[in-house]
């Protein structure tokens, strides 16, 4: 256990000196700030459009902004911030696979499982604590401009999109055991989270795919029932379980 703390700390020790974190927190937090700022001006912005089109055929009809455009901004820029994050972190592996520096730490004695493990741990810490940050900002803005009680079924939406960040992290790390490129590892789990995507639009299949976990919006609107996100979240947890635990085998193998 000792030596698994003493690689996590190194781990946090490279994401502090490297400035990952600071980089991850940033783009995050910009987001979540991002979110009511849009919903707050896009009024303004559209009556800015108006004036300037006067005297065409055009006419723009701007209801009242409320908590749920805010949230709908949410849900729409979570992509981004995930796809940020992965390009931050694809290398976590690789990076020591091109400098070498693993085979010190395993020549003395480190499991290769505390490997995957640590890394595996503050990939996931990291996508929470900048995941939740940016949640809580967009919240406390919509709570001080709005009201978010109008919102149906916010937190389980939120909760099942962290859950869909939790499966691109355990398609990375075995990816990451699989192959020695951080665009490899990019491809990879791109290229599946894709396919799920590509293949969810085929009718009676959207809901087995775990790309539905990023169907915040339907939720809020209360156009889709909690129940019906049930099957997509099961396939989610399992893919993410197997994906972890075979990643396991599959580095203790791997030449380094």
């Amino acid at each position: 256990m000792s030596s698994l703390i003493s690689f996590m700390k190194k781990e946090w020790t490279e994401h502090l000196r490297s400035s990952k974190l600071f980089t991850i927190l940033i783009i995050f937090v910009i987001i979540g700030i991002m979110n009511p700022a849009i919903a707050k001006l896009t009024p303004a912005l559209i009556e800015m459009l108006t004036e300037s089109s006067q005297g065409a055929s055009m006419t723009i009809t701007v209801g009242e902004v409320t908590a749920l455009d805010s949230w709908v901004q949410f849900f729409k820029n979570l992509p981004m911030g995930l796809i940020a994050f992965m390009l931050i972190e694809s290398s976590i592996f690789t990076k020591e696979y091109q400098s070498g520096t693993l085979v010190l730490a395993l020549t003395k004695g480190l499991d290769r499982y505390k490997v995957v493990l640590s890394k595996a741990i503050i990939m996931i810490f990291l996508w929470t604590v900048g995941y939740f940050a940016c949640f809580g900002l967009t919240y406390a803005y919509n709570a001080y401009l709005w009201d978010n009680s109008i919102v149906e079924n916010l937190m389980y939406s939120v909760a099942i999109w962290w859950l869909f960040g939790l499966l691109a992290i355990s398609l990375a790390v075995i990816f990451s055991t699989l192959v020695k490129t951080n665009i490899g590892v990019l491809a990879g789990t791109g290229g599946l989270i894709f396919t799920s995507y590509f293949v969810g639009m085929l009718p009676k299949l959207d809901k087995l795919m775990p790309t539905m976990l990023m169907d915040g919006n339907s939720l809020i609107y209360g156009l889709k029932e909690c129940s019906d996100y049930t099957t997509a979240i099961i396939i989610t947890v399992i893919v993410c379980i197997v994906s972890f635990v075979a990643s396991i085998p599959i580095f203790n193998k791997k030449h380094i």
